[in-house]
């Protein structure tokens, strides 16, 4: 039986981290209010926008992690945690507004993108103002341990996205280039949100290490299943237009697994879609049919039930808690939601 196999039904694992909210949800609020409170600014079109794409909802998965991490390194007392998620939620959602323009996306969690709304110029510049409140929230936490984690996991964040662009359109990206951008992109921030909330807690180096591992295969984990979903979700699930990535030209595992697989002519339509991005109406149907026939979303949810498997085991340095278990399997979900 193959690790896919193994996962739960998607719909038990997303009751994992329904569970898994519901047991921080007073820390959540509170991170909640910091959020709103520092979106505030006395240039309108800050807090509107800010409070636009805050709205189009979201799970909060990230700063979930940072206040269930807290927690199971046994961090009780004051709210460090919390304003650290806060920190979090502001660097995804900065991140979010810089790549809608750069992918020039009309659609984000289903509803019209900030910058559909706002304009580019507008969600570029309030990105750059959550990033600085990002960095204010590192500084008044006065750890020169979170502000290296934190400032790292932004600098980090940035150039998985130029890696990203240099390697669009190139269909001799490998597998390990384009986890290397998956690391960066997505995958350093939920470690960072991990690692955190160990560092408040003054947990020691092992367990410290464990949750940033814990991170780093969650998120890597949940941009495969990302990727899957761009070419096998219905739309209204998926929130975005399905094929954006087919359409930007972006490598991304279902397609190099398709084009690896594929014979002359495969390769060849590959290469005007993606390479050279001559694309006709009726080019991704033909790339969903190609996908179909040469299994490359098995192959990508395989690698994804990997990665969570992986996440599963960093937790190991932890006692077998109610806690630790709903983390793990959290993992399944991010898989499972692909499904």
């Amino acid at each position: 039986m193959g690790a896919l196999e193994t996962l739960p039904p998607a719909s038990d694992a997303e009751d994992a981290l329904t569970a898994l909210t519901a047991l921080v949800r007073d820390d959540l609020v509170a991170c909640n209010r910091v959020i709103v409170a520092r979106m505030d600014s006395p240039v309108a079109l800050i807090p509107q926008l800010a409070a636009h794409i805050v709205a189009a909802g979201g799970k909060r998965l990230r700063p979930v992690l940072t206040l269930a991490c807290a927690r199971l390194c046994g961090y009780r007392e004051g709210l460090r945690h919390v304003n650290l998620a806060a920190c979090v939620e502001f660097i995804h959602t900065a991140t979010l507004l810089h790549d809608d323009v750069v992918d020039e996306s009309r659609l984000r969690r289903g509803h019209a993108s900030a910058n559909a709304v706002f304009g580019n110029k507008a969600s570029v510049l309030v990105g750059d103002f959550l990033f600085a409140r990002a960095f204010q929230l590192m500084v008044e936490d006065g750890s020169l341990q979170v502000l290296r984690i934190l400032s790292g996991a932004a600098a980090t964040i940035a150039e998985g996205e130029v890696l990203q662009l240099v390697t669009q359109n190139d269909l001799s990206t490998s597998e390990a280039q384009y986890l290397d951008v998956v690391r960066g992109k997505t995958a350093a921030l939920f470690a960072a949100a991990c690692e955190v909330g160990a560092v408040v807690a003054a947990r020691p180096a092992a367990e410290v290490a464990a949750l940033r591992d814990y991170g780093m295969n969650l998120g890597i984990a949940f941009q495969l299943a990302d990727d899957a979903l761009d070419y096998a979700a219905d739309q209204a699930v998926l929130g975005k237009t399905v094929g954006d990535d087919f359409r930007e030209g972006k490598i991304t595992l279902p397609v190099l697994s398709a084009y690896d697989a594929g014979d002359a002519a495969e390769r060849g339509f590959w290469q005007r879609t993606i390479e050279a991005c001559e694309q006709t109406d009726a080019d991704l149907e033909q790339a969903l049919r190609l996908m179909s026939e040469r299994g490359a979303i098995r192959v990508t949810l395989q690698r994804a039930a990997h990665f969570a498997a992986l996440a599963r085991q960093s937790l190991a340095e932890f006692a077998d808690t109610p806690l630790r278990r709903l983390l793990q399997a959290v993992a399944n979900y991010a898989v499972s939601r692909a499904r």
